[in-house]
């Protein structure tokens, strides 16, 4: 969701952002580029430096949540659209899709033999992901765990895809204090960030220096390539984080 910046930064330390943005070597290179949902002018917004406030956040609990749906099983089309399956989830009464943090379906779960969703339009290393709701509507209490990744294979075949566990990015990270829902729906607070799902998927645990543990879980206008924001409470907190270089760590 847009955001309230305090100001935020990022680059990759041991990956690139030119090397994440793009799918493996597959077929599905033949698709055009995922782009920023974002079009307009993004501010530069240079280190400043700052500090934390001397507490760790702690790793963002997804407890009392609906599971992630699982069975996803699809892929690339002669149509030219990505389209897919998954199980249901007890419990749920309706289901999102998302691609790159963008939302791409809704499916209401109606006792329908297949719970299916397709992407007319795909693009190359998109990260397709899905959540159950416990109800038909977007409150955060309604709203389950997301699946990890699925990108598009050599045999343009869905796969699950997640950063591996230590995987260092060396990024420029601000701070945000919006009080609302996420993109993806879980309210803000301690031990949420947002980032380029593009890059990083939602889901993503990071370790970031100077604040704890972040949960990729939103996104913002502002937030492309080497860009994170850690989640303060409204306060001086936010406003004395700056704009930090640091080297985050994929948990």
């Amino acid at each position: 969701m847009p955001k309230t910046h305090v100001f935020k930064v990022i680059s990759v330390a041991f990956l690139s952002v030119a090397a994440l943005l793009a799918a493996p070597a597959t077929a599905s290179a033949a698709l055009p580029a995922c782009q920023h949902f974002y079009t307009g002018t993004i501010p530069d917004r240079p280190v400043s430096g700052g500090h934390g406030n001397g507490t760790t956040a702690p790793a963002y609990s997804l407890a009392g949540r609906l599971p992630a749906p699982t069975g996803i099983n699809g892929g690339l089309g002669t149509d030219g659209k990505v389209t897919f399956t998954f199980n249901r989830v007890t419990g749920a009464k309706a289901y999102r899709a998302f691609k790159n943090g963008q939302a791409l379906q809704w499916i209401s779960d109606w006792g329908q033999a297949t719970l299916q969703v397709t992407d007319s339009s795909p693009c190359n290393g998109a990260h397709y992901q899905v959540y159950a709701m416990s109800q038909e509507d977007t409150a955060a209490s309604s709203i389950g765990q997301i699946t990890t990744s699925f990108r598009l294979n050599s045999a343009n075949r869905l796969a699950a895809y997640t950063i591996p566990v230590g995987t260092t990015f060396n990024y420029r990270v601000s701070a945000y204090n919006d009080v609302a829902q996420t993109a993806l729906g879980y309210n803000a607070g301690t031990g949420i960030c947002a980032v380029d799902a593009r890059i990083i998927p939602w889901g993503t645990r990071l370790y970031v220096p100077g604040y704890g543990h972040c949960y990729a879980a939103d996104i913002g206008s502002w937030i492309k390539d080497d860009i994170v924001d850690v989640w303060f409470p409204p306060g001086p907190a936010a406003d004395n984080w700056g704009i930090q270089r640091l080297n985050l760590v994929v948990e």
